[in-house]
């Protein structure tokens, strides 16, 4: 894995969920801000994917294989679902399933570097 993706992700994502609680503060619905930082966020989760998956060869174990390619396809479906969900709400909680999917990616890179770091 690329470890300054992965970091460059977290900070994005730890932005994002900043943002979304903010506007869970104030009150307000998804924006293009909250839609932007999100689809900058799937770029470099693509890019992830790409990534991991031609380099997860190097994985011995195959349990550890398949729970790593199962962590590289999960993490891209959750913001997607996320946004799609809070638009739907469109009351106070909806920034607060955004705080949530922000932090559910975060912990999907952890657990990815997790699972790579040994054989990295």
């Amino acid at each position: 894995m690329l470890v300054p993706l992965t970091i460059g992700l977290l900070a994005v994502s730890a932005v994002l969920a900043l943002i979304a609680g903010h506007h869970l503060v104030r009150r307000k619905v998804v924006d293009d801000l909250l839609i932007v930082v999100s689809a900058v966020i799937e770029v470099g989760l693509l890019a992830t994917l790409v990534v991991g998956l031609a380099r997860s060869g190097a994985i011995t174990d195959g349990g550890e294989r398949a729970t790593f390619i199962a962590y590289l396809f999960t993490v891209l479906l959750v913001l997607p679902v996320t946004i799609l969900i809070a638009i739907k709400e469109r009351g106070q909680w909806a920034m607060g399933i955004m705080v949530s999917g922000a932090l559910v990616v975060m912990i999907l890179l952890g657990r990815l570097q997790q699972v790579w770091s040994p054989y990295a």
